[in-house]
């Protein structure tokens, strides 16, 4: 569906279809609506200020219309119900039936709009009246209120978003599964505070990320069991938890992001974003910028947000103050977040993966003494900590030296013994090892 696109006064959303407020700013001052009865008139002396059309109703419907295939299908659902409970005559449901078949299928932006009505619900009311009449229309909303159609809408309506989400996670999986499949024998640096820690194997990094994305879908998993449920139940907090488990995957993102805007600047070179997903600079023609992923990076900076907005808002909720209980920044979060995954898995889809340079690093690289502090604890009989002392004051002494790692010899290593080990007894094991 449409999405609806922002008039040019810059006061609201303003829908595809037709639309119109009535009155004037501050509301006639003959208290009617020119169109007729309006739905408030009963209880209020004013018809809805032209403020609160433009302010309130507008956004609340412009919102709505992005679940109008949930409200008719609750529509026809409760038709259904009131019907088989006799509630209603069957001859009064056999005109509203085809009529709401109807509305659905003309979609949600043919709806004429008018702000004096209010909600979605009240808009769809009044297109039945329009063509059966406000005795027949009236019917429809036997045994319920806007509350119940609007919190079961927004459970649908999150529902399959959810499903969405954890649908676009196993699409990104799928990809760093296949890439990391190429790569089971890429051998490359890893990194502890952005320093060479030890060798590793460029698949497994990327594995990594899939192990992340699993707890990522089990939280969406866990989300829409707790959405899927009756929302005469608790309806508020089931959304700020949908909130902080779409901040977790764009946090997800966002450290793979990070990675590889890192990886694939000049001084790293471990890895390559194909030229579709890069841009260039307006000035450095030398330039190939991953712009890509520094968009993936910003929307989850402001995703860190969302949970937290979603509990600031229900503090002021408690149980009677029905207005507060929709999220309306998880529309544009569940978007951000599925289109984010997708944006990642043609990044990675694409990726190229530097190899040689990657070799190259290694070559000149500490990274492998840890695997030496570990052959002098099971050969010398040292514990794990004095191997440490040995091998930091080998590395030390290299690099005052200038010595490049293949020219260490054992009387380097003999050397950086004596000089870290203070235990005479231990002094002498490595003397007599190293002879």
């Amino acid at each position: 569906m449409p999405i609806a696109t922002p008039i040019t006064n810059g006061h609201a959303p303003i829908s595809n279809g037709p639309i119109k407020t009535s009155g004037h700013l501050n509301g006639p001052t003959n208290g009617h609506s020119h169109q007729g009865v309006a739905f408030t008139e009963a209880r209020l002396a004013k018809p809805p200020s032209k403020l609160l059309q433009l302010y309130e109703n507008l956004p609340t419907v412009e919102r709505e219309k992005r679940q109008f295939y949930k409200f008719l299908q609750i529509d026809l659902a409760h038709l259904v119900m009131i019907t088989e409970q006799s509630i209603i005559p069957l001859s009064i449901s056999r005109q509203l039936f085809p009529v709401l078949l109807d509305i659905r299928s003309q979609g949600g932006d043919e709806i004429p709009l008018d702000m004096a009505n209010g909600t979605l619900l009240l808009q769809i009311e009044a297109v039945l009246a329009s063509r059966l009449g406000e005795d027949v229309a009236g019917m429809l909303h036997t045994a319920r209120s806007r509350i119940d159609q609007g919190a079961t809408a927004r459970r649908l309506f999150k529902r399959d978003k959810l499903l969405e989400v954890m649908s676009f996670i196993l699409d990104l999986q799928k990809i760093l599964i296949r890439v990391a499949s190429e790569h089971v024998e890429t051998i490359t640096p890893t990194y502890t505070h952005l320093q060479h820690s030890q060798p590793g194997i460029f698949g497994h990094y990327l594995l990594s990320y899939v192990d992340k994305l699993h707890d990522d879908f089990q939280r969406c998993k866990d989300c829409f069991e707790r959405t899927n449920r009756n929302p005469l139940e608790v309806e508020a907090f089931y959304a700020a938890e949908i909130a902080y488990t779409l901040s977790f995957v764009m946090a997800t993102l966002n450290d793979l992001a990070t990675d590889l805007h890192l990886f694939s600047s000049v001084e790293f070179g471990l890895v390559e974003l194909d030229d579709s997903f890069c841009s260039t600079s307006s000035i450095f023609p030398q330039k190939k910028n991953p712009v890509t992923l520094e968009a993936i990076k910003a929307d989850a900076g402001g995703a860190v947000n969302w949970g937290s907005t979603a509990l600031a808002t229900f503090r002021g909720e408690g149980t009677g103050d029905q207005g507060i209980r929709s999220v309306p920044l998880l529309d544009s979060a569940f978007t951000t977040t599925s289109n984010m995954l997708q944006l990642m898995g043609g990044i990675v889809d694409t990726l190229q993966v530097r190899s040689e340079r990657m070799k190259q690093l290694l070559k000149t690289s500490w990274c492998t003494s840890s695997n030496l502090a570990d052959i002098l604890v099971r050969n010398n009989g040292l514990s794990f900590r004095q191997a440490h002392h040995v091998v930091a004051r080998l590395v030390r002494i290299c690099e005052l030296e200038s010595i490049p790692r293949s020219q260490v010899s054992q009387q380097i290593l003999r050397r950086a013994g004596i000089e870290s080990v203070l235990e005479v007894s231990v002094r002498e094991r490595l003397m007599r090892f190293w002879g």
